[in-house]
This record gives structure tokens, C-alpha cells and sequence, in this order.
């Protein structure tokens, strides 16, 4: 919305019926609780819907973008045993609608009467790498809440002028795995050549072969899957700082496993495996064929069933 406008975030109990299940390729009848997000943005096109689940689809631009968000999303909905689906138009805006299934069972209220977790602390230095900003901020917050002195990078090229400029030791560098310009992988291999000691620890809120493809899953290389809890992260950076079990990448020459090594080879960029399965996903379909609501059912070319809550006037646009 970059003229501003409204967000509306909608939750309720919802029946999904066999015509529905029909009508939208891997969906299942029965209860669901339906989370619906609505805003009075531009829209998108019908192109630009069409791909926006596939990874590495991304309409921003080079280097603002990875394109995983939405296909991380899809995939987290689809294990979780849930539909998601989009609705849009150009100069009214978007809805975004996801559908899990609900938990029968009651929650049990033991897990809630442990006392307050303490997360340890530390003095040590940390070089923070991470593109997006939001994230960054909250977990350089989260680091220094718990003692540790924090540098900050918003990719791999700028980390190592970071690192290089950097007078005093530097214990722990703390990169995402996929950034634009240089990736964590890279910016590891070059600052533990030339700031010997430094540990490494990799964050990466990706599927699983996404991160495979970058070199990151080896059982002595520490990772943090995101989203994490601050008390997590920080017991994961004591972890590595104080070599406790597997995921502390040995330097060379102080004995131990060697970082692991990168392979040169070019890598095609596959699907993650969590939207692969017996269906492929409802977005790759819609390039050769849109799934579209029967009359009666919904608008026309709607795969939620109705518009958005909310229509505004675009900027710059005629429609209403």
C-alpha cells in the first residue's frame, strides 16, 4: 500500500464443503479455523498471482528480494495440513485466506506453571548478518538484552568490510543463509580465514533443501531454524560459544573438523521439498488454468469466493 490505506486481519470458525473440495485442488471437507488478511493496496495482476507461491518469484527488485517468502508460507500451511489461497485486483486490493485445521483435543494448562526461562548470558562480540531489517533489529535487540556487543551487516560483502574494520576480536558471526549480493555461506568461509577463532552460526527461516543447496546442513555447522524465541536464540549463541555438542565449526589449524568445504558447481535452483508432493501446488496450476468458482459459489474468477472487504481507489488508477 504505498499510498497507505487499510489492513484488516479476520479470524473465524469455518465449514469447507465437498463442493469446495471440488473446486480447489487438495483441499479436504470438513472444519477449519480461517485466518483471512485483507488490505486496500493496488493488487496484482492476473500474471503476477499466478506465480506468486512459486520460489524465487519475486517482483522486486535485483538484489530487495529473494522470492521464498510466499513459497515458505505455502509450504508451512501445507504441512500443517492447510489451504491457502489469494484473491486480487488491480486498484482494489488483496486477500490473502489460510484454512488449518483445528486442534480437537483441550489445551493442557501443565506446560504453563514452570517458572520464567532464563536464557544465558554473555560478554562476547557478535557480527550480526541479516537483509531484512525488521529481523535484524529485534534479534541485535535480543542479543544485547542478554550482554553480548553486536555489529551489524545487511549482507555477506558488507560484513566483511564490517569484519575487516573491526579493531577488537570478533567471537561469533551470525548470518542468514540467503541474502542478495553475498550470501551467509560465503561471508563465513572468508571471515573465518581471516579472523581466526570466530564461530559460526547460521539462521534461515527456508526450507529444508533451500538451505541444503547453500552448503548449510552438515552436522558441524550450527543453524537456527527461524522464527525463533529470544530465549532460544540466546541459548543457542551460548551453545556455540562454549563448543557444547555438535554445530561449532573448527577452525583450521586448532584441530577438529574443518569448515566444510563449498562445492563450485552451479546450482539449478528446485523446488523445496515441503511443496513438493502427489499435487503440485494450487499456484503453478494457474498458469495453465486458474481453478474458477461455480456460479452460485462466489465471484467470478475468485478462488476465495468473494472480493476484497475493503475496495479503494489505487493511485493513479481509474477504477474504484
Amino acid at each position: 500500500m504505498p499510498q497507505g490505506g487499510k489492513l484488516t486481519i479476520e479470524t473465524q470458525n469455518v465449514e469447507l464443503g465437498a463442493g469446495y473440495a471440488e473446486e480447489h485442488l487438495g483441499v479436504k471437507p470438513g472444519r477449519y479455523v480461517l485466518m483471512a488478511v485483507t488490505d486496500t493496496g493496488c493488487g496484482m495482476s492476473e500474471e503476477t498471482k499466478a506465480r506468486i507461491f512459486e520460489p524465487f518469484f519475486t517482483t522486486k527488485g535485483v538484489g530487495k528480494g529473494t522470492g521464498l517468502g510466499l513459497a515458505t508460507v505455502f509450504g508451512i500451511v501445507k504441512q500443517s495440513g492447510g489451504h491457502i489461497g489469494v484473491y486480487s485486483e488491480l486498484g482494489r486490493g488483496t486477500t490473502f485466506k489460510i484454512y488449518l485445521p483445528p486442534v480437537e483435543e483441550p489445551a493442557s494448562s501443565d506446560k504453563f506453571q514452570h517458572g520464567p526461562k532464563v536464557a544465558p548470558h554473555g560478554n562476547e562480540t557478535i557480527l550480526l548478518v541479516e537483509d531484512e531489517d525488521g529481523v535484524r533489529v529485534l534479534t541485535r535487540l535480543a542479543l544485547q538484552s542478554h550482554g553480548y556487543t553486536v555489529l551489524e551487516a545487511r549482507n555477506g560483502k558488507e560484513a566483511l568490510r564490517v569484519g575487516e574494520q573491526h579493531q577488537g576480536p570478533l567471537h561469533l558471526l551470525i548470518t542468514d543463509v540467503v541474502m542478495p549480493e553475498m550470501g551467509g555461506r560465503q561471508a563465513a568461509e572468508h571471515l573465518t580465514t581471516c579472523k581466526p577463532g570466530i564461530k559460526v552460526l547460521f539462521l534461515s527461516g527456508y526450507t529444508d533443501d533451500a538451505v541444503v543447496r547453500h552448503g548449510i546442513l552438515e552436522a558441524e555447522v550450527a543453524f537456527l531454524q527461524k522464527p525463533f524465541t529470544p530465549v532460544g536464540l540466546a541459548k543457542k549463541v551460548r551453545e556455540v560459544l562454549d563448543g557444547v555438542g555438535l554445530g561449532v565449526p573448527a577452525q583450521s589449524g586448532t584441530g577438529g573438523t574443518p569448515f566444510p568445504a563449498v562445492s563450485r558447481r552451479r546450482l539449478r535452483p528446485t523446488i523445496p521439498a515441503v511443496l513438493r508432493g502427489n499435487s503440485p501446488p494450487p499456484a503453478l496450476q494457474l498458469a495453465s488454468g486458474t481453478p474458477r468458482s461455480r456460479r452460485g459459489t462466489g465471484e467470478a474468477g475468485s478462488p476465495l469466493g468473494h472480493a476484497p472487504l475493503h475496495p479503494a481507489r489505487c493511485a493513479g488508477s481509474d477504477k474504484p
